[in-house]
């Protein structure tokens, strides 16, 4: 079967030329367009069909500050001014849901169940997985992106997940990026110096 591929410009829009946001348009982001970002990302592929990622969108003025409250001084902007900001949350008991996700093996949740390790593992790596295809797909619906990391993760997870299974893997704020906030570009490492071909 020939697939489709994408053109020289959708593929500028995901990653030549997108950029990690600081500063923001005063534009609203519509409910149905952050729909229509989960419709999209939810495909992308997780081990068993995990999809351990939970997705806490922060838009209102005071979730904004509670969020903000949680991470490093140079962060704090960034959600404050943005249209909203996601948590992107892990669930350490994603195998719960095993059962209707892998319907091809009936004994998917038993590995995980009594083997707490194999479950965080799991967890971590593939919600990781899910923000990656959350900020793929948000770039493909016209949205930029800043994904960060520098935060208080207990204060994180008080504040959003407590008393849960799910705890922060790592926050992106979102809307439409100004321009005039953005430093030149650094470089990125080269094929030569990132991969290798055995």
């Amino acid at each position: 079967m020939t697939q489709d591929i994408l053109s020289d410009r959708d593929l500028n829009v995901i990653f030549r030329e997108a950029r990690s946001f600081k500063g923001w348009q005063d534009t609203p982001v519509s409910e149905i367009t952050i729909r229509a970002m989960y419709d999209l990302l939810r495909w992308g592929p997780t081990s068993f069909n995990c999809s351990p990622a939970r997705f806490v969108i922060i838009q209102s003025a005071e979730a904004k500050q509670k969020l903000a409250d949680c991470v490093m001084d140079s962060n704090k902007d960034k959600i404050l001014s943005a249209p909203f900001t996601v948590i992107v949350g892990s669930d350490a008991k994603f195998y719960d849901k095993l059962p209707e996700l892998f319907t091809a093996y009936a004994g998917a949740k038993d590995l995980f169940t009594d083997n707490a390790e194999l479950a965080q593992e799991t967890a971590f790596r593939n919600s990781s997985l899910q923000g990656g295809y959350m900020i793929i797909a948000a770039r493909s619906l016209g949205l930029d992106c800043c994904p960060m990391s520098g935060l208080n993760p207990k204060a994180v997870n008080d504040a959003f997940f407590k008393g849960g299974n799910c705890s922060v893997n790592f926050i992106c704020s979102m809307g439409y990026g100004d321009g005039d906030s953005l430093p030149d570009r650094d470089r990125r490492l080269s094929f030569d110096e990132a991969c290798e071909i055995l």
